[in-house]
């Protein structure tokens, strides 16, 4: 776009599609965004945004961030305040300063002494009582 060359090649070599580092999506602080948020790589918030936000990979939420809404992503640490609920496939980390009202979907959990949370949490894959595995096996004989 700026490149006064034109070499189309060079141009290439320096757009976007060359870089090897994934993208890091930053709301700053100061900055307010109402709607939804999607995006394929890490996403940064300092600032404050209503709304469902959703990342294939890492959202991290600065001390000065506050989401209100929900949060789909695959890691996630939280240091600000976030308002919904929190689905994390893998690590969802509530750092000493963060404060989480609403309920917990997650892989592994890490707290942080100081940190705040008011909702459920579902963590881990759900294993069955011995009870529920008597049980399964007696129906699956009988299919």
């Amino acid at each position: 776009m700026f490149n006064t060359s034109n070499d189309k090649n060079a141009a290439r070599a320096t757009g976007p599609a060359a870089s090897s580092q994934p993208a890091i999506n930053i709301i700053g602080a100061g900055t307010q965004i109402e709607g939804d948020v999607k995006s394929e790589s890490d996403i940064r918030i300092d600032g404050k945004v209503k709304g469902t936000i959703s990342s294939k990979s890492k959202i991290v939420v600065g001390s000065t961030g506050m989401i209100d809404g929900d949060l789909n992503c695959e890691n996630a640490d939280i240091s600000g305040k976030v308002f919904g609920k929190v689905e994390v496939t893998d690590l969802l980390f509530l750092k000493s300063t963060g404060y989480l009202e609403g309920d917990i979907v997650t892989g592994k959990l890490v707290v942080e002494a100081g940190a705040r949370f008011t909702g459920s949490c579902k963590m881990g894959v759900k294993e069955m009582k011995p009870s529920e595995k008597a049980t399964a096996a007696i129906q699956k004989e009988a299919i």
